[in-house]
């Protein structure tokens, strides 16, 4: 059956749906902003177009209004009146070309008053036109008349159409800031709603990863709890372990030396005997005696098994014996030097505090021949108040204590650390090694 999605797949759609979320509210908002400043942007330069193109008008009905009362006035002198047509007529052309630009740019609803504007000032135009026709009796006589009555009404009637056109400007003005108000109220409420889903959605996942990681933590616990008790489990396996490794031991040397051992004295008594028979050729005799050398042999091969197994004396003579035994039995087999020393060390210590001392030394001692070449070596058996102590220490090559674990050393840590004690190896290339462990000293 198909397991549907866990809770870290959950978080994860769900963190990525809340920034999504957030990446569209932060786009969208932008992107509304931008259109704002552009459609405000938008809307203050059209004003002010209108604005300059009304200006424009204006300041050209003042100056052609002036210009053609400079002209009436100037009847002697035919250059200045043809300057000034001149003038009028290029006011004309930029003031016509402006509104013509003006309509065009301007929506259709928006264009009429404009229009009304142009046409107003196409009839301003043409009613100037006659006046450059006129003669200087004609002007003389009327000029002056129709620019009082005929052209200054129309004068007026164009300012009074451009006064209305500036107030619609404005009024548009004013609707398009009360457009772009609303807009903005309308955006504010969407960003608000939209920043209300996104916390929430937010305040969801953050409970929603608040439980997964007290559920995490919680599980961690157990788990950790769980590993400190298998750990414990494994100590007491370990401890097990030796112990039945040293009760194998122990009754295996008392099999030997008592089954096997007794077995062959029995046979060395036996063709003891049998030697002291006569025999004339010597053949009997020499047989006999071969046995018993090898019976010998084998009885002392069976007793050192033994001791090796399990020393009795660690029993009957207590630890400083079995240790300065174990030293001798080193410097005969090896050749190795080996020293014992003990200060103040008690015979009555409890079985597993000389059973840890004495394998301790002999895994120590067995290295010392085995591996590092030592030519001389100390054994120092020294209580101190609350523990005892033991030091075993070589002149032989050393090794990188750092680097190098062997069985050996594992054994002797893991023998040492049953017993809440610690082990310490100071060792260099070319300085000896020194292997101290300190035991807590039972009863103190």
């Amino acid at each position: 059956m198909r397991r549907g999605p866990g809770a870290r797949s959950a978080l994860i759609a769900g963190f990525g749906a809340l920034l999504i979320l957030m990446g569209f509210v932060c786009v969208d908002s932008l992107h509304t902003l931008a259109a704002f400043a552009s459609n405000n942007a938008q809307i203050r330069k059209d004003f002010l177009y209108r604005e300059q193109t009304l200006t424009q008008v204006r300041t050209s009905l003042y100056e052609s209004g002036v210009i053609m009362r400079d002209y009436i006035l100037a009847e002697t002198d035919p250059a200045e009146q043809r300057a000034l047509e001149t003038e009028i007529r290029s006011s004309r052309e930029q003031t016509s070309s402006v509104l013509e630009a003006c309509v065009r740019t301007l929506p259709a609803a928006e264009s009429t008053p404009f229009k009304d504007l142009q046409q107003e000032m196409e009839r301003y135009w043409s009613m100037l036109d006659p006046i450059f026709a006129m003669s200087e009796n004609e002007k003389r006589k009327s000029g002056g008349a129709v620019l009082r009555n005929d052209v200054a009404a129309q004068h007026l009637r164009i300012l009074a159409i451009a006064r209305d056109v500036s107030t619609i400007n404005s009024d548009n003005l004013r609707e398009a800031d009360r457009r772009t108000t609303e807009l903005s109220g309308q955006f504010r409420k969407r960003l608000l709603i939209a920043v209300a889903i996104t916390f929430g959605l937010g305040l969801i996942l953050a409970t929603a990863t608040i439980v997964y990681v007290g559920g995490l933590e919680r599980s961690v616990e157990e788990k950790y709890k769980q590993s400190q008790i298998a750990r414990r489990e494994l100590q007491e396996l370990s401890k097990r372990l030796v112990d039945t490794e040293e009760r194998e031991r122990k009754a295996i040397s008392r099999e030997l030396h008592d089954q096997v051992g007794q077995s062959l004295g029995a046979l060395l008594l036996d063709v003891e005997g049998l030697a002291t028979l006569p025999d004339e050729k010597g053949n009997f005799r020499e047989g006999l005696l071969n046995i018993k050398r090898l019976a010998q042999t084998c009885v002392n091969e069976v007793r050192n098994m033994a001791l090796l197994l399990r020393p009795s004396m660690l029993d009957d003579l207590g630890l400083v014996a079995a240790v300065e035994w174990q030293a001798r039995e080193i410097s005969k087999r090896t050749g190795m030097l080996v020293e014992t020393a003990d200060e103040n060390v008690p015979d009555d210590l409890p079985e597993e505090h000389k059973i840890c001392v004495y394998r301790v030394v002999q895994e120590a001692l067995n290295n010392c021949s085995k591996h590092a070449g030592a030519k001389r070596a100390k054994v120092t058996l020294r209580r101190v108040p609350g523990q005892l102590q033991v030091v075993v220490e070589d002149d032989g090559k050393g090794f990188d204590a750092e680097r190098v674990r062997g069985l050996g050393l594992i054994g002797m840590h893991e023998r040492v650390s049953q017993l809440g004690g610690e082990l310490k190896v100071d060792s260099h290339p070319g300085r000896g090694t020194r292997v101290s462990a300190d035991l807590p000293f039972p009863g103190e």
